[in-house]
Formats: C-alpha cells, sequence, structure tokens
C-alpha cells in the first residue's frame, strides 16, 4: 500500500481550481502525466523579474514593470491596422495599453472605467507615450503579491500559458507534505542541503537564476533524491536475482577446445576475463544475469558460443535472440558452421518460418533433439516450449527495460542471461539503465585488425568521392554510402536514399543496390546477399545497416550529412566496415552551417576508434536517451536529475544504495520507512514490492 502521506501528491491534476477537461489532456502531456507530483516535478528553466515597480513618470522604457492603474478611457481603432487602446493612469501620468488581437466585449468586461488593476508587462516608448502592448498580467489588487514577484518561467505547449503553470503549481505546493529525512544526516550537513521539501519550493519560488542551476544545491538534492530511488531499486533488483535460485552448471570444457581448434586463434585476455565471469555465473546456484559490452570485432559471438557450449555440454538447451532477421540469419550462419563441425545440432526460429517446417523446429527443441535455438523475439512466444532451457544469450537488445529482463528470466527453468551489445555505454547509464545486472566489458580487440582512417570534408566534395570510389570499386572494393537522418521521419529519410541511389545508379549502374527500413524483410536480405557475393558493390542504406550487419568485404564507408548522426551511431556505421582483416576507410561527409557541437562531434571520430571514450563524449554532447536511441523506446529520462551535471551524485547514490541494503536490507529502520516513502514517490514501488522478496 502506498504510504499516507503521498496520497494528496498522486491525487489527479484535474482536482485542481482552473484546470477543467479543456486543459486536463495539454497539461498531462506536456507534465508527462496526470498526477500532482508530475506537476511539481515539471520543473522551471528561466525566471522574469516582475518586481520593478514605480510611478508611471519614473519608468524605465523596456523594462518589466508591475504597477496599480485606474482604468479611465477604451479607445476602439479607426482601422483593422490599429490596435484597441485603453488609457490607464495612477497620479502621476498616464499609460497605454494595446492590444491587436482582442474581443471587445472581453475587454470592457476585464478592464472597466474607473476600475483599479494591477498591470504587469514590458514596457514601451511610442508617439512621446509609456506603453505595454498584451500585458502579461491584468489582475484585481487582491493578487499583487503573487505578480509583483520573481516569476520562474517553465517549459510550456501550445495552448499552455506560463500563468496557468503558476497558478497549478501555487496549488499543488500547497499539498506537499512535511517527509520524514531519507538522506543521511551527516551526508546532507556535509552537503549543505535543505529538505527535499524546502528544495521543492524553492526551486518553484526562485528568487535568482542561479536557484535554477543543475548545480545549484536545490537543483543537486532533488536530483540526488531522484537518483537515490533509482538506484536503490536497481540495488534492491540485483539482490533479488542474487537470491533467485538459479541451477548450476558445469562441464569439463571439450567443446569449447574443439571450437578454439577449429577457429585457429587464441582468445584475447578480455574475451577470457569475460568467459571467466559468464562461468562462475553459471556454475553458481543463483540466476545469472549480465550485461556484456564489447566494441565493433572485439570477438562477442565467440563469447556467445562457447558460453552456450558450456550449458550444451552440461546437457542443456542455450538460446541467442537478435533483434532482427538479418541478425539472426547472420547468427546461424556463424554459429551454424562452428557447431556442425563441433557436432551439435541449432536450428533458426523467426516469424517467417511456418507451417510444417515450423512444426519440426518446435517438436526437436521440446523434445530435446535441438541443442541451440537462434531467432528473434518470437523465440519467447508460449508455443516455443524448450526441453531444458539453461543459458541465454540476447544480442543488441539493451533496450530492454528492468521488467522484460525480469519475464525473460522466467522462460524455461531459472536459465542464466547474457545481454551483449556493440553500443559502447557510459558508466553512468551503465548504472542507471542496467543496474539491476552484473556487468562485464571486453575492451580488447584480436590482434592484427587494422585501425579505420577516418575522414572529414564537405559535402559540397560529393562529385570528388564519387570519382575516389569509381577507383576503388575497380580495385575491387566494396562500399556503404549512408544517407542522411533529414529529421525523426522514415519518409524523409527513405527520400534522400532513394535520390542518391538514382544519382549513383547514373555513375555506376546495376552494382549499385538500396536497402532501408520500409523494405520487406526477405527484400532486404536478397540486396544483403548479392552485396556480399558482389554482385552488388555500392550500397545506399538507411540507418538500417547500424547494428550487427557483417560483410567483411566492405572497407569503404560514406556517411552523407554525418552532422547529423551521434557519435555512438557513426561509430555504430563504422564499425560496418572493421569486420576484416583489411584497412578500412570511411568519409564523414558534413554540410554547412555546422555548430559547435557538431564540429567537435566530427573532431572526436576523426581522432579516435575508442567505442567507450566516444559513448563519454557522446553523453557529454547529447544525454543518454539519444545515446540508446531510446527516445522512441521508453527509455526512463529522468524528471530531476540531469547527468551532464549531476554524475558526481550518480556514483554517491549507488554507493549509498549498497550500503543502505547491507545494513538494512527489509527498509525496517526509521530511515529505510522514509526510503520506502521515497521510493513510492518516485513510483519505483512495483518494484519494491517485486524485488523485497
Amino acid at each position: 500500500m502506498r504510504p499516507e502521506i503521498l496520497n494528496p501528491l498522486f491525487c489527479s491534476i484535474d482536482t485542481l481550481k482552473g484546470i477543467g477537461s479543456r486543459y486536463f489532456k495539454l497539461v498531462s502531456n506536456l507534465i508527462g502525466g496526470a498526477k500532482i507530483s508530475d506537476l511539481l516535478f515539471h520543473l522551471p528553466y528561466n525566471l522574469i523579474d516582475r518586481t520593478y515597480s514605480c510611478q508611471i513618470n519614473k519608468i524605465e522604457t523596456g523594462k518589466i514593470w508591475t504597477g496599480l492603474v485606474t482604468i479611465n478611457e477604451h479607445i476602439e481603432p479607426k482601422t483593422k491596422k490599429q490596435p484597441y487602446r485603453i488609457i490607464c493612469s495612477d497620479e502621476t501620468g498616464d499609460i497605454i495599453l494595446n492590444f491587436f488581437k482582442y474581443y471587445k466585449d472581453s475587454l470592457k468586461k476585464q478592464l472597466p472605467v474607473c476600475s483599479k488593476k494591477i498591470i504587469s508587462g514590458k514596457t514601451e516608448f511610442f508617439n512621446g507615450q509609456i506603453q505595454i502592448s498584451h500585458p502579461d498580467y491584468i489582475s484585481d489588487q487582491s493578487n499583487a503579491d503573487f505578480i509583483k514577484t520573481i516569476e520562474p518561467v517553465y517549459p510550456l505547449t501550445s495552448g499552455v500559458s506560463n500563468k496557468m503553470m503558476r497558478t497549478l503549481m501555487y496549488q499543488a505546493l500547497l499539498k506537499l507534505p512535511d517527509f520524514d529525512e531519507w538522506l543521511d544526516e551527516k551526508f546532507k550537513k556535509e552537503q549543505n542541503f535543505l529538505t527535499f521539501k524546502e528544495s521543492l519550493m524553492k526551486v518553484h519560488n526562485p528568487v535568482s537564476a542561479d536557484d535554477l542551476n543543475p548545480t545549484s544545491k536545490v537543483r543537486q538534492r532533488l536530483a540526488y533524491d531522484e537518483l537515490l530511488a533509482n538506484q536503490l531499486t536497481l540495488s534492491l533488483a540485483r539482490r533479488y536475482h542474487k537470491k533467485k535460485e538459479g541451477r548450476s552448471i558445469c562441464s569439463k570444457g571439450l567443446l569449447k577446445e574443439k571450437l578454439l581448434k577449429i577457429l585457429g586463434f587464441e582468445l584475447t585476455s578480455a574475451q577470457q576475463k569475460v568467459l571467466k565471469d559468464i562461468f562462475n555465473d553459471q556454475k553458481s546456484n543463483y540466476q545469472g544475469l549480465r550485461l556484456i559490452q564489447g566494441d565493433v570485432g572485439s570477438g562477442k559471438t565467440v563469447v556467445a558460443m562457447i558460453s552456450m557450449l558450456n550449458a550444451v555440454e552440461a546437457g542443456y538447451q542455450a538460446a541467442l535472440m537478435a533483434p532482427t532477421e538479418i541478425l539472426a540469419k547472420q547468427h546461424l550462419e556463424t554459429i551454424g558452421a562452428w557447431a556442425e563441425q563441433i557436432g551439435i545440432k541449432v536450428e533458426l526460429l523467426t516469424s517467417k518460418i511456418k507451417g510444417k517446417k515450423r512444426t519440426e523446429i518446435l517438436e526437436k527443441l521440446k523434445n530435446g533433439q535441438t541443442d541451440i535455438l537462434i531467432g528473434t523475439h518470437a523465440l519467447f512466444t508460449d508455443e516455443v516450449i524448450f526441453k531444458d532451457l539453461a543459458f541465454i544469450v540476447v544480442d543488441e537488445q539493451h533496450r530492454f527495460g528492468v521488467e522484460q529482463r525480469l519475464k525473460l528470466s522466467q522462460k524455461g527453468n531459472k536459465p542464466d542471461i547474457v545481454v551483449m551489445t556493440a553500443t559502447p555505454i557510459p558508466r553512468t547509464l551503465v548504472l542507471t539503465r542496467f543496474g539491476d545486472m552484473d556487468y562485464s566489458k571486453i575492451d580488447e580487440l584480436p590482434k592484427g585488425r587494422k585501425p579505420v582512417i577516418t575522414k572529414v570534408m564537405p559535402v559540397s566534395k560529393t562529385t570528388d568521392v564519387v570519382r575516389a570510389l569509381k577507383r576503388k570499386i575497380e580495385n575491387g572494393a566494396r562500399a556503404y554510402w549512408v544517407c542522411p537522418l533529414i529529421e525523426e521521419s522514415e519518409k524523409s529519410d527513405l527520400a534522400a536514399a532513394i535520390a542518391r541511389f538514382e544519382d549513383l545508379q547514373k555513375h555506376f549502374g546495376d552494382i549499385v543496390g538500396l536497402v532501408h527500413g520500409k523494405m520487406k524483410e526477405d527484400q532486404k536480405d536478397a540486396v544483403m546477399e548479392k552485396f556480399k557475393n558482389g554482385e552488388i558493390k555500392i550500397l545506399v542504406a538507411t540507418t538500417v545497416i547500424e547494428v550487427g550487419v557483417n560483410i567483411r568485404q566492405a572497407t569503404l564507408m560514406i556517411i552523407e550529412r554525418a552532422e547529423r548522426f551521434g557519435l555512438s551511431q557513426l561509430h555504430q556505421l563504422r564499425g560496418r566496415i572493421k569486420r576484416g582483416y583489411e584497412e578500412g576507410v570511411c568519409l564523414l561527409l558534413y554540410g554547412y552551417p555546422l555548430s559547435q557541437t557538431a564540429h567537435e562531434r566530427l573532431n572526436v571520430m576523426k581522432e579516435s576508434e575508442d567505442g567507450f571514450y566516444l559513448a563519454e563524449k557522446d553523453l557529454d554532447l547529447r544525454g543518454g536517451g539519444e545515446i540508446l536511441g531510446t527516445k522512441q523506446s521508453g527509455f526512463e529520462e529522468f524528471k530531476l536529475a540531469n547527468l551532464e551535471f549531476h554524475k558526481n551524485l550518480l556514483l554517491t547514490a549507488y554507493k549509498d544504495a549498497e550500503l543502505i541494503l547491507a545494513k538494512d536490507p527489509e527498509l525496517k529502520s526509521k530511515r529505510g520507512q522514509a526510503l520506502k516513502v521515497l521510493l513510492y514517490l518516485f513510483e519505483q514501488d512495483s518494484a519494491f514490492l517485486t524485488y523485497k522478496a
């Protein structure tokens, strides 16, 4: 049950005066929810000083002025170009209010002659008179204290004014209760933090721009509370997984030795270290859940195969899930070839496989004839029944949330799960997004891999690029030509790809192919197959080729309008030409005007191939949701914390959460009870109820 103290904050915003059904949807869309807590967590980003007030004859023009006036006269315009004018005064002089868009009756009702009103707005001097066009505030004298203040400015949307947000926020703040302190008192004192309530009150009633700065003490306090709730939840999840009964997977490593003989090369020390982590998970009696990060070409597939072989040799089944059919088939090609030589059975299952063949695959799986099943998320539908699934590898599905990972772990008989990604993820995002998982990193490339030469040039040199491409193709090279992200629209991106495809066909004829996200899977497969076998030498593509596509013969990558891509995405694309042992060349074509951030991003790409370094830079330049490509996939952005400014607080929250649960795993102490309120406040209660068991 939610603690009673929070009930006022979980009421709907339509219980506040002045919102009504008309504005309910607009405001709830703006604040990302419909509760009063959502409103309170919608923080201002700027302020307007409305405290300047003096007699009319002393007004400095260009300033925002707030004052009490008497309404003297309404003057209707003689032409459509003229404003509706209202003459107002105090004992020292007149001020004119101008309205260019107006309803006459409404103005007469709101500003009746002889009435006294508080007016606030930007002053200007025109035709020898002080004027305000469309005042920001017109109100009765009783609201003077509300208006004549430092006004916080909120992020808005069409139809919602700042005045409305202030009115709603004023009411919402009255509902804020006094909470028992959930922070460690010593830490709170060291940081010079106010209470949660005082901090929230202050940020919504700023006295200077400093109060709104993310590095201010009030903003840091609020950020820390949100980060602590996040880290406490993930620590609870880690402990829950550690307590979840699994089963021990042990083998003598005979299949591993067979595979290593076939491969004919030694594993890197990084691969060996990660395998040791996975084997320890498999050997333990709890259910393993581990994130493996490895840069493009670092040998994650070999690690996945050896881990699966450990389960197969012990008499169990393994599964590998890929995000697309192209990648699932690619895994089948690699893993299937190894499996055939070792003597184990591998099958592919995708939504395209139907009828008799599907029935046959499902039957073999159920009776244990299949050792490893490869496929898309279709692997985990109800009809897919394993005889004894003990190990799952999830490839490039780092976008899975905590709850989805939990659901996945319920498939099969207490399987261990490894999530692999070639998208380098900064440490801060690993902590906030994957903190429920153990974590390993393959931070070394196999010997013999040559670096990619990255060059940056203006898009105006495209003609020269096409000439150089001709020479390369004549010498046997194959190339990707990636088309720009025009906007968040597949339609526009597709138009750009088709235009480039048609242009290159004029120069190169039928050796140019095209792939994009709107194509059917079998069409994409057919084009990729032609590119692989050399019928197609130049592949024009949207970012559909970003993850995992493996064509060793492709050594040239041209990325058009590269300034529109993020560092992590550029790195992923460049990784497509790091699959073989030949030197690759990546051309980043940029257009004007080039922003400072874009300029820095392209320079960093030219200087470094270290995906982990690039990921940290990308976080600084763009933010976490963009890096994981999760603005579209439900990645929870923090409301009060900003990782660009609050990284150090995140690491502290991580350590604090670990310490709290080491001392008080059931959160039964006085501070523990207060922390439960914190979890409910930030809606982490479902995780707490799940993981406390």
